[in-house]
């Protein structure tokens, strides 16, 4: 049988066209909805429909990941050199016959291509925004940096990147953690992008609030990426299970770990290294950091959520400490019920929730200083 190279380009044509139509729908919507709008309402509208599109491909990754579906399709961008699973149904039924429970199956093959298709058409919306911002300031309709567009379109073309290396590295853990954080970031920049579209339109800048509060956003926005940068290593080196028991671990409040091989970064995934298996002291050590890093944010949370009640950050603060239970919730879930599905990915897009939120905050508000105040 024919070895199927990892990067094949001629289906890239027929992805994109479908990335095209699948932009299509939500591009029609605000150009129907905001046509009598100024530009920097419209831009706003497209933005905040890209963010949350792009939230739901996160939470689509986490379920690819988790569904152990992320070499479904062993090549990129397209399934054996086809544009969707139907082209290759013989090479697929062949892998699968080899090997019924995967990791090339037909069932995985679809979740793969649906996480692609869906990535083109954010990465299209994305590509409008930036083209729409730049012909809007040509124009003289909108005073604003296109620096957030720019940035952004390059920001999603880097997460390709990592897209495909996730692929074509078969689930390195570094390269599918930077992916997972990637998509965090990509979250973060439209987020910030849509905000600064408001304040052109509304001529309102960020708000002034006291510099301790702006301080404690800043401190568990920080928190949040490191324990979410946690949260991916513990995913995608699959050590959730090595902990059934909360609060305790393995019957001990310090189980033995094995820090060294739990935080080697380049590595292949179960292996060290030195191309030896990963031990399970390793999984351990892995599984317990991203434990003992929750005590540590979620009081942070608390008390920012607290710091910024009775402030122009109040929507903010209830989202905040909203999301903060919900992560507690499905954090315990996935460690007492043995890893659901829907608890996993509900706690991936908790995370990613709390990191839009806390980007949100930041870019609504100010440290006050003395005049102000």
């Amino acid at each position: 049988m024919a070895v199927q190279p990892l990067y094949d380009l001629s289906p890239a044509l027929r992805l994109m066209l479908m990335g095209l139509v699948l932009a299509l729908g939500p591009l029609a919507w605000v150009w129907i909805r905001h046509r009598d709008g100024a530009p920097a309402r419209r831009l706003q509208a497209l933005t905040v429909l890209t963010l949350f599109l792009t939230f739901d491909l996160v939470l689509f990754g986490a379920f690819t990941r988790l569904t152990d579906s992320g070499l479904g399709c062993p090549d990129w961008p397209g399934c054996y050199g086809n544009a969707s699973p139907s082209g290759a149904h013989a090479q697929i039924s062949q892998a699968q016959a080899s090997m019924p429970s995967g990791p090339v199956t037909h069932g995985k093959a679809w979740v793969e291509m649906i996480h692609r298709y869906l990535a083109s058409g954010v990465g299209v919306l994305i590509l409008t925004l930036a083209a729409a911002t730049w012909w809007a300031l040509r124009r003289g309709d909108l005073t604003l940096s296109p620096a957030w567009p720019l940035v952004t379109l390059v920001w999603v073309c880097v997460q390709g990147a990592f897209g495909a290396l996730t692929v074509t590295m078969k689930l390195f853990p570094a390269i599918v953690t930077l992916h997972l954080l990637g998509g965090l970031v990509l979250l973060a920049l439209l987020c910030c992008q849509a905000v600064a579209y408001e304040h052109t339109q509304s001529a309102i800048g960020p708000a002034p609030v006291a510099a301790s509060v702006s301080a404690l956003v800043m401190a568990a926005c920080v928190l949040v990426w490191l324990q979410a940068a946690l949260g991916g290593w513990v995913s995608t080196n699959y050590a959730v299970l090595a902990c059934s028991e909360f609060p305790a671990c393995q019957g001990a409040w310090w189980p033995a770990m094995d820090f060294d091989q739990g935080f080697e970064l380049w590595r292949e995934l179960g292996m060290t290294g030195r191309g030896e298996h990963i031990n399970f002291e390793a999984l351990t050590a892995i599984h317990y950091v991203h434990r003992l890093m929750a005590y540590a944010v979620l009081p942070v949370l608390a008390v920012a959520s607290w710091g910024m009640h009775g402030t122009a950050l109040g929507v903010q603060s209830r989202w905040v400490a909203g999301l903060a239970l919900w992560q507690l919730a499905t954090g315990l879930s996935n460690v007492v019920l043995g890893w659901p599905l829907v608890a996993a990915v509900a706690h991936t897009g908790g995370a990613a929730a709390l990191i839009v939120v806390l980007t949100w905050a930041l870019c609504e508000s100010r440290p006050a200083n003395r005049e102000s105040a």
